[in-house]
């Protein structure tokens, strides 16, 4: 399938030059406040060519706007984020999944805790597009990290109108908003890829999508054991001030250097061990939590079926876990050398949805 400029319908503007291009934008509240790549109508042509669809076939409506997230739309904050073209199966295939129902788009958009959709590729396709999962990995200086995490923002600002102080409510912000996109190191993954544990085979290649704030570090230079790197770990985790104590549908992630991996994995510990370590560790005393705080979360707490066993059913209660089932932690190993791990504190009330890249159930409509 050829696509021609004759084939997008996208509103076009005739601009004097490339800062004049920015102000329009800026003024139409259309980027995220860095410049951009001018998306021509030639250019937008080549990227929905890439995807392989047609330019008006819909992944749905996104909220807040509701607006309609088109090949074309996608195609165009591809564009506007630098990306190259070779990217656009997998923007499509997130714009898919960032609608599944459970993940809840509409209060991802618009809550005022500071979180993101976080983009994780596993499988053989992060490394042909060459997402980075090694040495800094969440931070700047690969194309294929920034780029692809900023088109999903783009998209979600632009078409979604997720802005900032009017669609998009949180308190304060927070910069994974900017992009927010890693590839898991498998490489040095001393267990079997997050994919197989997942239910994927070792072939496919996935994307698993997270509401997450930014990764806060956790730094264990002298253990010697791996007990002794979880326990830091566990400690880190349990934050009195955490989304988690929810406990609706916590689904925080642990992403693990390779180091702290290889300690734990060498103790005998695999990925399930390490869910139900942190799960039994990693508990917030009663009395690094608010009196208000702790009224609150007593009655969100009611609805939990294991409110008992956890020892919620009180108003006294002695300890908050930060997950309220092990399985509810998503355990990876990103990054490079060095004895860093960190963890991504969840929206506390949305699961992460994961898909194979490539099925074409992405493919909702046609308009």
């Amino acid at each position: 399938m050829t696509t021609t400029i004759d084939s997008l319908t996208s509103e076009r503007f005739d601009v004097e030059g490339y800062y004049e291009l920015l102000d329009l934008l800026e003024a139409r509240s259309l980027t995220d406040g860095l410049p951009i790549v001018p998306p021509t109508p030639e250019l937008v042509a080549t990227f929905v060519e890439a995807s392989g669809l047609d330019p008006q076939v819909s992944f749905g409506a996104i909220p807040p706007a509701m607006g309609n997230a088109t090949v074309e739309k996608i195609a165009v904050n591809a564009v506007m984020a630098g990306c190259r073209p070779e990217y656009m199966p997998l923007l499509v295939d997130a714009v898919a999944l960032l609608q599944e129902p459970e993940f809840k788009l509409l209060s991802v958009q618009t809550t005022t805790h500071p979180c993101a959709p976080m983009l994780l590729v596993h499988g053989p396709q992060a490394a042909r597009l060459g997402i980075n999962g090694g040495p800094d990995a969440f931070a700047p200086g690969n194309r294929a990290n920034a780029t692809i995490g900023r088109a999903i923002r783009l998209v979600l600002l632009c078409v979604g109108g997720a802005l900032p102080g009017r669609g998009d409510r949180s308190t304060q912000g927070t910069p994974a908003k900017y992009t927010y996109c890693i590839a898991e190191n498998e490489a040095e993954t001393p267990w079997e890829p997050l994919r197989v544990a997942q239910g994927y085979t070792e072939q496919d290649s996935v994307l698993t999508i997270a509401a997450l704030e930014a990764p806060h570090n956790i730094n264990d230079h002298g253990a010697t054991a791996g007990e002794e790197v979880l326990t830091t770990i566990a400690g880190a985790m349990a934050q009195a001030g955490a989304n988690e104590l929810l406990l609706e549908r916590p689904n925080p992630f642990l992403f693990l250097g390779p180091e702290h991996a290889q300690l734990i994995a060498a103790a005998g510990f695999g990925r399930a061990d390490v869910q139900e370590f942190i799960f039994q560790k990693a508990r917030v005393p009663a009395e690094r939590v608010g009196r208000g705080q702790r009224a609150w979360l007593y009655v969100f707490h009611e609805s939990l079926a294991n409110r008992v066993e956890l020892g919620l059913d009180r108003t006294d209660a002695k300890e908050y876990p930060v997950i309220a089932r092990p399985e509810q932690l998503t355990v990876v190993v990103v990054g490079g050398p060095g004895m860093h791990s960190a963890w991504g504190s969840s929206f506390g009330t949305v699961p992460a949805v994961s898909r194979r890249l490539g099925s074409p159930a992405a493919v909702q409509s046609t308009v």
